[in-house]
């Protein structure tokens, strides 16, 4: 009897301890009871009509003021990675190397890390591949260049016709191209669904016998992205000498399938001021590296990770603050990973650090064989001896820009990216090796010296470039021809109206 008393404020307080717990518990409960309900609750208003080729955010804006907000963090350019972020790095002073591999292309002129979608107009007017040496409808770029830029693009394409948007020079349709990317390029303005805006991509799945229409919302979570985020080319044969915008998917989506289909058409995105190579220039073929690995093969979006969910008073939203997942640890990569923020990071650096390490040999073998192909042009190399070796300089760097270009390549699939620039480093060793048999029979002997192109400068001088002449132009260009495009925008603007309900 006495022992049982003497157990009993143990067991008391054993008994209000998990009393606590589960009142606690409930709490919790009842607290997602009630903010699941208010979401229930949430009542769409829209405050304005929006019209089906509505292309100012700002009018979308305030029916989804959330999205609308979270959308203009975009121009937030503080996040900083081991390799870039969002902030405007000049790549050329990073990695001069890469002016002697576009020898003859614009990108050796300026070639700049892309900031958010918010600056996407204002980034295209200041970069000096779009500028024009003698006047604002001869610039070398075609209107085709704004096709991802704005949601003005697909209101011109309905507007104009697609070919017709296409036609002319970049410079023309300036000041209809002013909002940055945007609602319009995603949605459709009635439904709020989402809708591939660009028809190249439409027509890319038509070659291959498949419909769109048909995609799940979960794949258009990354098909909207693949609308600009691919391979594309501009084809000159489609309508009479337009350079029209296409994806090379007919064969597939692989780097050797596209080559393939290059190859055989003989396409070539420029020729190499150095090697003479007929080049292929790789975009950013995001969304077919991306394919090939583990996150896309479980399911995962674009947006799973780059835009993820987000509740706001109650409210779920999807975060249009378009990103990189390492400046949203807590609600992209820890939705499904445990483990520790720190470790996340660490893990994808380590498989950047071993893309990145032998994607530098590759570009060190390619510049190699371009200086040594100018050399055996010199000392009398015909085409005949040099068709082979050029075939596979091309080949090699457009494996190494594959990879480059891919933006997040290294992380969205290591090793596909792995296995592409190690194929490149066997194709470009074995151009070096027909090249020197060539220097052999041509007299050389020894080494061809490697160029001092240890900044950016140096490397643009030795390809042959007078950059103060382009800067120059391009100032030139900008001074006259901004202020007309600012004008003609502001008259169409003042002729648009917002109609609220």
């Amino acid at each position: 009897m006495n022992q049982t008393k003497q157990r009993n404020p143990w067991i008391n307080r054993i008994i209000f301890l998990i009393t606590v717990v589960v009142v606690f518990l409930l709490g919790l409960l009842a607290s997602s009871i009630t903010e699941r309900h208010a979401e229930e609750q949430y009542v769409y208003k829209p405050q304005v009509k929006i019209s089906e080729q509505e292309s100012r955010n700002e009018v979308w804006g305030k029916n989804f003021p959330l999205e609308y907000t979270s959308y203009y963090k975009t121009a937030d350019t503080s996040f900083r990675s081991k390799y870039n972020g969002n902030a405007m790095i000049d790549m050329l002073e990073v990695d001069p190397r890469l002016v002697v591999l576009w020898a003859g292309y614009g990108f050796s002129k300026e070639y700049n890390q892309g900031r958010g979608h918010y600056y996407a107009i204002e980034d295209i007017h200041n970069i000096l591949r779009t500028g024009a040496p003698t006047g604002p409808d001869d610039g070398p770029m075609p209107a085709t260049c704004w096709t991802c830029k704005s949601p003005d693009v697909p209101r011109l394409m309905n507007e104009l016709g697609v070919a017709e948007f296409y036609k002319g020079k970049w410079s023309a349709k300036g000041h209809e191209v002013v909002n940055p990317i945007g609602c319009l390029d995603c949605h459709d303005p009635v439904s709020m669904e989402l809708k591939i805006t660009r028809p190249a991509l439409v027509e890319a799945y038509e070659r291959q016998g498949k419909d769109i229409t048909k995609a799940t919302h979960e794949e258009m979570r990354s098909l909207v992205c693949a609308q600009c985020h691919v391979e594309y080319y501009f084809n000159k044969n489609i309508h009479e000498g337009v350079p029209y915008l296409v994806f090379p998917w007919d064969n597939g989506t692989s780097v050797e399938q596209m080559e393939a289909y290059y190859d055989k058409m003989e396409f070539a995105d420029w020729t190499h001021t150095l090697s003479k190579a007929p080049m292929l220039k790789a975009q950013h073929p995001g969304y077919e590296v991306f394919m090939t690995g583990v996150h896309a093969e479980r399911g995962v979006s674009c947006a799973d990770c780059h835009m993820p969910y987000k509740s706001v008073g109650g409210q779920k939203f999807t975060d249009h603050h378009i990103q990189s997942p390492l400046n949203n640890i807590a609600n992209s990569c820890q939705v499904c990973h445990r483990e520790e923020a720190e470790q996340l990071v660490k893990d994808v650096y380590e498989r950047q650090d071993r893309i990145i390490e032998n994607r530098d040999k590759l570009e060190e073998l390619l510049v190699r064989a371009h200086v040594e192909a100018k050399k055996a042009w010199d000392l009398g190399a015909n085409d005949a001896e040099m068709k082979g070796i050029l075939t596979d300089i091309r080949h090699a760097q457009w494996r190494w820009d594959y990879a480059a270009a891919s933006h997040g390549g290294s992380f969205h699939s290591p090793v596909e990216t792995g296995r592409v620039i190690a194929t490149g480093i066997t194709i470009a060793q074995e151009s070096r090796i027909k090249l020197a048999r060539l220097l052999s029979q041509l007299g050389h002997v020894g080494e061809v010296p490697y160029p001092d192109i240890t900044t950016k400068a140096k490397a643009q001088k030795f390809i042959g470039l007078d950059m103060d002449k382009l800067n120059s132009e391009k100032q030139d260009f900008l001074k006259n021809l901004l202020p007309q495009w600012l004008e003609k925008a502001k008259e169409r603007e003042d002729k648009q109206e917002i109609v609220y309900f």
